[in-house]
């Protein structure tokens, strides 16, 4: 089971009796609420709801709307919505102030947005890995995969557009330091 998923089921007690007898075997929790505190509850991440409601009013609201339907299809519809907040989640990148969304190579700060190459999004995730400043010769072989010792600029010509898209858009000077060992996110 994982425990970092929720099934919150609201105002549907049918079928929370039905999936807390069978709760062994899902890879989830499950929880049945009818009140307030509901609506506290309803804008976590890792949770999935289904409700007795006709109309969808929750973020990870799951609208089942065919009857008869077997325990086998709401579980299969259940994990589906599971695996599409994961799939969210881990493509929306948190560096400092700023988000990055891996998937459309777009850094947000506010309301202004950068469009950002491969290469970029790699830079900076492979910076944040690291606390420490990295070498150019390690982005070159962790990012670029150059396995020698050439003598190229490739690195220092991606970070230094990188650096004047930053500035350009959010006004952001030090969003990559230079220093003597290397390059640094300062976030």
């Amino acid at each position: 089971m994982n425990i970092n998923q929720y099934l919150i089921i609201h105002k549907f007690p049918q079928l929370f009796n039905i999936l807390d007898e069978i709760k062994s075997n899902l890879n989830f929790n499950i929880q049945h609420l009818d009140n307030e505190k509901f609506h506290l509850i309803a804008s976590e991440q890792n949770l999935v709801v289904i409700s007795g409601e006709k109309k969808n009013i929750f973020k990870n609201q799951i609208k089942i709307d065919e009857y008869p339907i077997s325990i086998q299809k709401i579980i299969e519809i259940i994990n589906i919505q599971f695996l599409k907040n994961k799939f969210i989640q881990q493509n929306n990148v948190k560096v400092g102030n700023y988000s990055i969304n891996l998937n459309s190579r777009a850094m947000y700060f506010n309301d202004k947005t950068v469009q950002l190459t491969e290469k970029e999004v790699k830079i900076i995730i492979f910076l944040k890995s690291l606390k420490v400043p990295v070498p150019i010769s390690k982005l070159q072989s962790e990012v670029w995969g150059y396995k020698s010792k050439l003598e190229t600029h490739t690195v220092e010509t991606h970070v230094y557009r990188l650096r004047k898209k930053v500035e350009k858009e959010f006004k952001d000077k030090s969003f990559i330091i230079s220093l003597k060992n290397g390059y640094k996110i300062q976030a």
